[in-house]
């Protein structure tokens, strides 16, 4: 029986999950050699909300941060989330704009794009689709898990055929708030192992204490791979541990053969990730950490969660917190079950906060009222009618039924338009300069001029000048020489060992 893949979520979703996206590269660089040498099936490297993140709050060229990585872990197949249309940001962008990003991206080492629509649209997925298959890369069609009177293991089976139809290589399941009980696990993977020839993946998180036991029904149903992550950025609302999980395993028929060398390689991960999570502190949220088993009923992502609660605490708003929450699963219902995964969770979370606050449904914000009125793709059921009549009226346009990206009279900003405004700012104008403006236009323009925020940028390894020697390792601590990579942090040049661990 073929051993289960095991993939590592530490260097994107883990810290989305458990420290707000704040994780800085060169924060991950001195784990990265340990990681590719681990024998992680892939390592998720980039995409979701760490390119947003990147560049507004730690003033990070985002393909800087993937050039950085790649060179810092070339063996390993690296994968990024990508939310179809909408690419990493909440708007549909057009086509052109969607191809570019998925070519540029494969042509900076990407090899993995896991492409999720937050409706469950597929008609929102089928360009990324096409275009990772035309720039050579792989295009895994994503399931949105999530549980209401409209969602059925069936429904969920459906969805996959109809992405391998569409030309996915793999199907991924995404749990995104540990929702999905184990035995409804194993049905689904069941159901789609045997009516698929490709391969099936699951993704979850431990946030209501479910993770690790969905992935053993997961993985005594047939699926071929399974979303991990180092402690501590793991369990809670992050990805169950590696090292938890191969316990679990232990003495199973798929259990991965794991060395000695390989154990000892994950606790070093972890001692140098430790330093960073205790870096990373204003972040960070014992209620991140636990078990919540009230996300069964608001259903949450983890990544949501965190940065949430850092919002609302920024705001001085943390005593709103249950109330809000306690909001989110009547708006949800309201605007047809949708599922919570990035931006509907975002924007579901914003209308029940303002629901809170003014009162129920009386200020619905710019995007709940697109999500009303079709703006962002069909619902899995009917929009409430009065909601959407009163979204209408607020947003002075009316409902569609059209794959949202052709809509009549959108605007769209394409390819040319934004080269025309880059080069008219004398800003660089190529593919890379482009699709990031597309979606953060204020963000890049402050990093393009200097005004961003401190820390300053990482130095990319391939900018560095020769390194002075490193120091001998200590006895029985490593089996080769380090690597050094030089970075600059608030304007000052430091040197960063990484040993090499095989």
């Amino acid at each position: 029986m073929k051993s289960v893949q095991l993939n590592n979520n530490v260097l994107r979703d883990g810290h989305q999950s458990l420290a707000a996206t704040r994780m800085r590269t060169e924060q991950m660089l001195p784990a990265c050699e340990a990681l590719d040498n681990w024998g992680f099936g892939a390592l998720e490297t980039w995409g979701g909300a760490t390119i947003d993140s990147g560049l507004r709050f730690l003033d990070e060229f985002p393909f800087d941060r993937l050039d950085a990585l790649k060179k810092a872990c070339p063996k390993t197949p690296h994968m990024m989330l990508l939310r179809g249309q909408n690419i990493v940001q909440y708007a549909h962008f057009p086509d052109d704009v969607v191809t570019a990003f998925i070519k540029t991206s494969a042509d900076h080492g990407m090899n993995i794009f896991r492409i999720f629509d937050a409706l469950n649209d597929t008609r929102n997925m089928k360009c990324a689709i096409d275009a990772c298959k035309a720039a050579g890369a792989q295009a895994h069609g994503t399931i949105c898990y999530t549980s209401s009177p409209v969602h059925t293991v069936a429904k969920f089976i459906e969805m996959g055929v109809e992405l391998e139809k569409m030309g996915a290589d793999a199907i991924v399941l995404k749990d995104m708030a540990g929702l999905i009980p184990p035995m409804e696990a194993f049905a689904i993977i069941d159901g789609l192992k045997k009516q698929l020839k490709i391969p099936v993946w699951i993704h979850t998180h431990d946030t209501a204490g479910l993770g690790a036991s969905t992935y053993m029904s997961a993985i005594d149903a047939g699926v071929d791979a399974i979303d991990l992550s180092v402690s501590p950025f793991a369990n809670g609302t992050g990805q169950p541990d590696t090292t938890r999980m191969l316990a679990l395993l232990q003495g199973h028929p798929r259990c991965p053969e794991i060395s000695e060398q390989q154990r000892k390689s994950l606790r070093e991960v972890r001692t140098h990730l430790e330093k960073a999570y205790a870096e990373l502190g204003d972040f960070t949220s014992h209620k991140n950490e636990v078990i919540d088993v009230d996300t069964l009923e608001y259903q949450v992502p983890g990544g949501m969660l965190s940065n949430f609660r850092t919002q609302l605490k920024e705001q001085k708003m943390e005593d709103q917190f249950d109330a809000v929450f306690r909001e989110i699963p009547v708006v949800r219902e309201a605007l047809g079950w949708i599922p919570l995964v990035t931006p509907t969770s975002q924007i579901v979370g914003m209308q029940a906060f303002l629901n809170v606050k003014f009162g129920r449904w009386k200020q619905i914000s710019p995007q709940a009222a697109d999500i009303a009125l079709g703006y962002y793709g069909r619902c899995p059921a009917p929009v409430d009618p009065v909601v959407q009549k009163q979204a209408a009226k607020q947003a002075g346009k009316e409902p569609i039924t059209c794959r949202p990206v052709e809509a009549p009279g959108a605007v769209h900003k394409h390819m040319e338009d934004l080269r025309k405004e880059l080069k008219a700012k004398n800003f660089p104008s190529d593919d890379e300069h482009c699709v990031i403006h597309a979606m953060f236009p204020p963000q890049l323009e402050k990093h393009l001029k200097g005004e961003g925020p401190k820390p300053n940028p990482v130095v990319l390894p391939a900018e560095i000048p020769k390194a002075a020697p490193a120091p001998a390792p200590a006895a029985n601590t490593s089996t080769g020489p380090q690597k050094k990579y030089g970075l600059t942090i608030n304007g000052k040049r430091i040197e960063v060992g990484v040993e090499e661990i095989v």
